[in-house]
C-alpha cells in the first residue's frame, strides 16, 4: 500500500506571494450535497512579471472560469489535484472562478462540511482550498464580501464574517443574505454558518460607547445552556479593555455551536465557531472543570480578535506569535476571574503532561520550527503552552509597565498586517532599549532546559553560595544547545518566613551566586528556586527528605509548596514501583496529609495537594518506564493518603455542597475539594467506601460530584458499578456531550477490552471527534498502565480504531497518534509493542497527517 508521505516545508524558503487580492467576492448558493461557490477576485500582481497565479484548491469540481469577463480556453490554466495554476496574466485583472463542493461528504470537517443538518467550515490552517480556488496562506489578506442563499424552512439563520447587510426571499422557498467584513483578513479565518438554531442573545457597551449585539447559536432547546459562555464572554471583553486596552471593532459578535468540530474552538472574525462541548453548561449535565475550560476557550478565541486576527502571522512557521500570546493572556485572565496560585498550579500541570512530554520524546520541535511535514501536526503543546510560557518570561524580565508599552506598540505598529516574531519582540526592544536576539533562541531550540541547583553554606563568614547551571538535552535534529536566558525567581528562607528575594536571569551555561546572612542566621536557610514557576524548566537539586519535607512547611510561594510536595510523591513512587520500598513511607503520607488539612480555607489549593502525579508525568523521572509498576505503586500511596484522610474526608463530605449551584470559583472551590475527597474513596481500604460512594453517587445534586463519585465507584470495583453505568447511561442517552463523559469515564478505568466494547456500541460514531476522544484519547493519554500494557493489548485495542478515523479525518488521526510519543522509553515488552504496531500503522496507507506524525515517532 502507498504511504502518502508529506513534502517539507521550510521557513528557509519563504517568499512573499506575487499578487495581492485587493477584494474577495464569494456567491455560495448552498446545497448539502452540490453546493455551487462562485469566487470574485480583484488581484493586482505585486511580484515579478514572469510569475504565474497559483491558486490552491482542493476536492473543486471546475464549472467555469474568466478573466476580465472573457472564459478561459482549458490551455490557458492547468488544474493539478492541489492546485490551479494561471501562467500568464494581466498586472490587474478580475478572476472568475464557479465551482462545486459536497459538504455532506466532507468527512474531514474541513472547508464546508454539515453537521447535525446545518451548514459550517473550518478553515484553519488550509481549510479554505476546499471551498475555492485561492491563495491559502496566511499573508494574504483581503476585504470579503459574501453573499448566500438557502433553502428558508432548514436554514433560516445565514452567518458569516462581519456586518449584517441585505437580506431577502428569493424563489422556491429560498432566501439570501449578504454578509460585509471591513477587516482585511486570510482566508483562514473565512466562516459561513447555515442553518436553524436557538439563539441566546445579549449586549456589550464597549469602553469607546459601542452598542455590540452578541448572540450564541446552538441547538434547539439549548440556549439557556449557553448562558455561561455569553457571560464569560462578556467578561472577557471587559477584561482585554481594562488589561490591554482593547475594544471589540464590529457591531455584532457571533458564537455558533457544533456538534462535528475537529479542535476546541475557532476564532473566525466575528463569527467564532465552537465545539459544543465549550459552550454548553448547565449543572445537571456539566463539571466544574467544564464550567472553567468554557469560560478559558471563550476569553481565548475572544482575545484572538486583536491577537491573531487583527494582526496575523505571516507564515504557519509563526503560529506561536498568536497562539502562544493568546494562550498567556487567556490564562491571566483565568487567573485574574479564579484564584491565581491555583491556576498558575494548573497551567503547569498541563504544560508538564504535555510539553515536556512532547520535548522529550521524537515529537520534539521548536516553538517555531524551521520545518515542517504537515501544518495540522504542529497545532502542538510547544506551540501553545510553551510558547505562552516564553510570554510569561518576557513580561517578568521587563516588568508589567514595559510589558503593557511594547504590547501597544505592537498593536498600533502592526493592526492590519501579517508579521513574525522578529516583528513582535522589535516592539520591546524599542520600548526598552534592550536586544531580545538571545531570548529568541527559546523559540528556535526544542527541548526542556534541565537547571541544576547546587549550595554551599559558610557557617563561618554566614554566607551562601548558589551555583545554577543549565542544560538543555539534545532533541530529533538538534544535538547541541546554546543557552538561553532564564529567569529564576528565588527567596532564601527560614522558619520565621523570607530572609531574601530576588530574580536572577541565568543566561550562560552557570553562574555562582554569593549571598551574606545576617549574623542571627546560623542555620543553612533553604533556597526557593523557580517561584512561581517562572521559567518552563525542570530542576535538578540534591536535597534529603528532612529539607524537602522542610520546604513544603517553610515555603512561602503556594507554587513552590506544591511542587515540593509533587517532588517528594514523585520519589516516593518510583521507590514504591522499583521495589526499594514495600509500604508507603508514614512520615512522608502523614505530612502530606498534615497540608491538606491546614490549606482548607483554601479549598481549591487543598485539593490540588491530594493529587498525586499522573503515571505520564512519572515517564520523565526514570527510564525505561514501566507504567504498570508506576500506576500500581501510585495507587498504593493513594490509597494510604486515603487512610490517613478519612476522618477529614468524612467531615468534608458530611457537610452539604453548596446550594443554590454556581459556576464561580469560589463554589467550585469547595466542589474541588469534596471531589478529591471522593477521588480517595475511590482506593481507600475501607470496607465500607463503595455504599458510601453509591450514596454520593444517587444524591449527587451536580454532575462534578455525580461522576465523581461514579468514577470512584467504578474503580473502587466492590460495589455493582455496572448497574451506576448502566442507570447513567439510561439517564443521559440522548444527551451527546453528557454521554461523552461515560465513555471517557470507562475508557480511563477499564482495560483493552473495555475500549472494544465502547467501540461496538451503538452510540460511538467514528465521525464525531468528540465521541472518538472519548474513547482512544481518554485511554491512551489518562489509562497509560492499560494503553502500554505488556502484551501489547491495549496498542491492538486502539489500532483499528485510528485506522478508521484516519481514513475519514485525516487531522484526527494524526491527533490520536500522538499517544505513541513515548514509546521509545518504555520497558522493553511495551516498547517492542509499541514500535511494531507503529510499524504496522506506517505500512497501512495512512494521511499524510498521520504518516507524518508515524514517521517522525520511528526517526
Amino acid at each position: 500500500m502507498r504511504t502518502e508521505t508529506p513534502v517539507s516545508v521550510q521557513l528557509s524558503d519563504y517568499k512573499p506571494y506575487p499578487f495581492e487580492i485587493e477584494q474577495v467576492n464569494l456567491r455560495f448558493d448552498l446545497d448539502p450535497d452540490a453546493t455551487k461557490v462562485r469566487s470574485e477576485l480583484k488581484v493586482r500582481r505585486t511580484g515579478g512579471a514572469g510569475d504565474a497565479l497559483v491558486l490552491d484548491g482542493e476536492g473543486l469540481t471546475l464549472r467555469s472560469i474568466s478573466i476580465d469577463g472573457q472564459a478561459l480556453d482549458a490551455s490557458c490554466y492547468e488544474q493539478t489535484d492541489k492546485a490551479l495554476i494561471i501562467a500568464s496574466v494581466p498586472d490587474a485583472f478580475t478572476l472568475v472562478t464557479e465551482v462545486e463542493i459536497a459538504p455532506s461528504q466532507n468527512t474531514a470537517l474541513s472547508g464546508l462540511y454539515m453537521s447535525g443538518g446545518r451548514f459550517c467550515t473550518q478553515c484553519e490552517s488550509t481549510g479554505f482550498r476546499r471551498i475555492t480556488f485561492y491563495p491559502d496562506r496566511p499573508d494574504v489578506m483581503s476585504a470579503f464580501h459574501v453573499w448566500m442563499a438557502a433553502d428558508k424552512a432548514t436554514y433560516p439563520i445565514l452567518l458569516s464574517n462581519g456586518t449584517p447587510g441585505e437580506t431577502g426571499e428569493l424563489d422556491d422557498g429560498r432566501h439570501y443574505a449578504v454578509w460585509d467584513d471591513p477587516h482585511k483578513k486570510p482566508s483562514y479565518l473565512f466562516a459561513l454558518c447555515a442553518g436553524d438554531y436557538d439563539v441566546y442573545r445579549d449586549s456589550f457597551t464597549t469602553m469607546n460607547g459601542d452598542e455590540i449585539a452578541l448572540a450564541i447559536h446552538v441547538d434547539k432547546g439549548d440556549a439557556e445552556r449557553a448562558a455561561w459562555a455569553m457571560d464569560s464572554l462578556k467578561r472577557s471583553m471587559t477584561w482585554d479593555e481594562q488589561t490591554y486596552g482593547r475594544a471589540y471593532d464590529l457591531g455584532v459578535f457571533n458564537i455558533v455551536a457544533v456538534r462535528d468540530f475537529n479542535f476546541g474552538a475557532m476564532e473566525n472574525k466575528g463569527l467564532n465557531v465552537f465545539n459544543s462541548a465549550y459552550v454548553l453548561a448547565d449543572e445537571a449535565t456539566a463539571t466544574d472543570a467544564d464550567f472553567e475550560a468554557i469560560e478559558s476557550i471563550v476569553a481565548h478565541e475572544y482575545f484572538h480578535n486583536w491577537t491573531g486576527n487583527r494582526i496575523t502571522c505571516r507564515d504557519w512557521f509563526q503560529l506561536c506569535l498568536k497562539e502562544g500570546l493568546t494562550v498567556f493572556r487567556d490564562q491571566n485572565f483565568s487567573a485574574d476571574m479564579r484564584s491565581r496560585p491555583v491556576q498558575r498550579i494548573k497551567d503547569v500541570i498541563r504544560l508538564r503532561a504535555r510539553q515536556f512530554a512532547e520535548d522529550a520524546g521524537p515529537l520534539a520541535h521548536s516553538v517555531r520550527p524551521d520545518h515542517y511535514g504537515s501544518i495540522d501536526n504542529l497545532y502542538t503543546a510547544t506551540v501553545y503552552e510553551k510558547g505562552a510560557e516564553l510570554i510569561g518570561m518576557l513580561r517578568r524580565m521587563i516588568g508589567e509597565e514595559l510589558y503593557r508599552k511594547g504590547m501597544d506598540l505592537y498593536f498600533e505598529r502592526h493592526d492590519g498586517q501579517a508579521v513574525t516574531i522578529e516583528d513582535f519582540y522589535k516592539c520591546f526592544e524599542d520600548v526598552t532599549g534592550e536586544d531580545f536576539t538571545q531570548f529568541r533562541l527559546w523559540y528556535a531550540q526544542a527541548g526542556t532546559p534541565e537547571v541544576t541547583v547546587e549550595e554551599n553554606w559558610k557557617p563561618e563568614t554566614h554566607e551562601i553560595e548558589i551555583t545554577l547551571k543549565q542544560k538543555t538535552p539534545a532533541t530529533p535534529g538538534q544535538p547541541v544547545k546554546k543557552p538561553v536566558p532564564i529567569p529564576l525567581e528565588m527567596a532564601l528562607l527560614d522558619e520565621e518566613g523570607n530572609l531574601a528575594e530576588w530574580t536572577t536571569i541565568l543566561e550562560d551555561e552557570d553562574v555562582t551566586l554569593t549571598m551574606e546572612m545576617p549574623d542571627t542566621v546560623t542555620e543553612p536557610p533553604l533556597v526557593s528556586v523557580n517561584r512561581d514557576f517562572t521559567a518552563p524548566i525542570r530542576l535538578n537539586r540534591s536535597l534529603t527528605r528532612e529539607q524537602r519535607l522542610a520546604m513544603v512547611r517553610m515555603e512561602t510561594d503556594p507554587f513552590n509548596q506544591w511542587d515540593a510536595v509533587q517532588t517528594l510523591v514523585k520519589a516516593e513512587i518510583l521507590a514504591l514501583s522499583e521495589g526499594s520500598q514495600a509500604e508507603p513511607d508514614d512520615a512522608l503520607v502523614t505530612a502530606l496529609a498534615g497540608a491538606v488539612e491546614q490549606a482548607v480555607d483554601d479549598p481549591a489549593f487543598a485539593a490540588l495537594l491530594t493529587r498525586l502525579p499522573e503515571v505520564g508525568e512519572m515517564f520523565l523521572e526514570r527510564q525505561p518506564a514501566d507504567a504498570v509498576a508506576l500506576n500500581a505503586a501510585r495507587k498504593k500511596l493513594q490509597s494510604a493518603l486515603a487512610a490517613k484522610l478519612s476522618g477529614f474526608s468524612a467531615e468534608t463530605l458530611g457537610k452539604p455542597t453548596p446550594a443554590p449551584f454556581d459556576p464561580g470559583a469560589e463554589q467550585a472551590g469547595i466542589r474541588a475539594l469534596r471531589t478529591a475527597m471522593i477521588v480517595l474513596l475511590g482506593v481507600s481500604p475501607d470496607a465500607g467506601a463503595a455504599d458510601t460512594l453509591r450514596g454520593l453517587y444517587d444524591n449527587a445534586t451536580n454532575m462534578t460530584e455525580r461522576l465523581a463519585a461514579l468514577r470512584a465507584y467504578t474503580v473502587q470495583k466492590g460495589g455493582k458499578a455496572n448497574e451506576a453505568l448502566a442507570d447513567f447511561e439510561a439517564t443521559w442517552k440522548d444527551n451527546p456531550l453528557v454521554m461523552d463523559k461515560w465513555f471517557a469515564l470507562q475508557a480511563t478505568t477499564g482495560d483493552a477490552e473495555t475500549i472494544k466494547t465502547l467501540a461496538a456500541h451503538p452510540a460511538f460514531d467514528l465521525r464525531n471527534p468528540n465521541r472518538v476522544r472519548s474513547v482512544v484519547a481518554a485511554f491512551t493519554m489518562q489509562n497509560l498502565a492499560a494503553f502500554h500494557a505488556p502484551d501489547g493489548s491495549g496498542y491492538q485495542a486502539v489500532e483499528e480504531i485510528i485506522l478508521k478515523a484516519d481514513k475519514a479525518n485525516p487531522a484526527l488521526g494524526a491527533r490520536l497518534l500522538t499517544a505513541f510519543e513515548q514509546w521509545r522509553i518504555l520497558e522493553p515488552q511495551a516498547k517492542a509493542a509499541a514500535e511494531a504496531t507503529l510499524k504496522r500503522l506506517q505500512s497501512a496507507g495512512l494521511s499524510s497527517n498521520a504518516a507524518d506524525i508515524v514517521a517522525r515517532a520511528l526517526g
